[in-house]
């Protein structure tokens, strides 16, 4: 079973295919399995690679709340990629691995290919007091009732209930691999990550001065995550977006051939270098006039 070694923790990985590395990197309720319509699918084209993140075995579970932070979670992918010889990859994430990428992004420009912000954004809104509540209210019954009981319930949201209607059968492999994670890497992974990690919103005048190609991508059902996609969108250059009609959190999985082919076609156009910056000329604060009419 592989493992990368990073600051001593050892994090499971997995690859698959040959060319250019595309690295996915999972939500908190997720692991590398979360990405098999994704290995599949990119292992035709590309390297393909997921990790699990510290605090979900077969990776280790540091005892330590210390071990577990937003800048780690970011540096762990470099790490991945430094111990598979990887000089630049894309880098895909999902919900906390959205925000990964981002960070990655930010923190490590010249690690990126580009990036790929998928439901990112839960705890970014302006109620911050009461999102770190709920996340140490899951931290707690994650300890004291056990990863069964808190899945029954973590895995039911109001962004998770598009995929139990769309896809029943996929939702129970979702649930069971869930249930059968760590408590104590999720308690530490909720207090360490989740809850100090910096809102989205707080991060503006850094991406406006990331060059790295970027990819955002949402469910137009996944509430928390909309305006954050919007922001992400309007800061970061050289970014696209896609929403998807009808879909909750989980979008790689809930919509796994949507996901994949407009995933397909920003790497493509990245590796072909047709990804641009956006045009100055179609920010001009009017819908219709180009630059430098007025008045007619």
């Amino acid at each position: 079973m592989p493992h990368a070694s990073v600051g001593g923790v050892r994090l499971f990985y997995e690859e698959f295919g040959r060319g250019l590395p595309v690295i996915f990197v999972h939500e908190f309720a997720g692991d590398a399995q979360s990405w098999a319509p994704q290995l599949g699918f990119f292992a035709r084209r590309y390297r393909a690679i997921a990790f699990n993140a510290r605090g979900y075995p077969p990776s280790d579970v540091p005892d330590d709340v210390a071990a577990y932070s937003q800048a780690q979670a970011a540096a762990d992918i470099t790490g991945v990629l430094d111990h598979l010889g990887i000089a630049q990859a894309h880098v895909c994430g999902l919900s906390m691995g959205g925000f990964a990428a981002l960070h990655f992004g930010l923190r490590y420009p010249a690690r990126a290919l580009s990036i790929t912000v998928a439901g990112a954004g839960y705890g970014s809104g302006t109620d911050r007091e009461t999102f770190r509540q709920d996340t140490e209210l899951v931290a707690r019954r994650f300890e004291e009732e056990g990863m069964a009981k808190v899945a029954e319930f973590y895995s039911r949201g109001p962004t998770r209930v598009q995929f139990i209607e769309k896809d029943p059968r996929g939702w129970r492999e979702f649930y069971d691999r869930l249930a059968a994670g760590s408590a104590r890497g999720h308690a530490l992974t909720l207090r360490g990550v989740q809850m100090t990690r910096p809102s989205i919103f707080d991060l503006g005048d850094r991406m406006e001065q990331c060059e790295v190609p970027a990819f955002i991508m949402t469910g137009d059902e996944d509430d928390p995550c909309l305006e954050a996609a919007i922001f992400m969108k309007r800061k970061l250059p050289r970014s696209g977006l896609v929403v998807l009609p009808k879909a909750g959190h989980a979008i790689n999985i809930e919509e796994p051939e949507a996901f994949n082919r407009a995933l397909l076609d920003f790497l493509t156009a990245v590796d072909a270098g047709r990804w641009l910056r956006r045009r100055a000329d179609s920010r001009t604060g009017s819908a219709v006039l180009p630059p430098g009419v007025r008045g007619l």
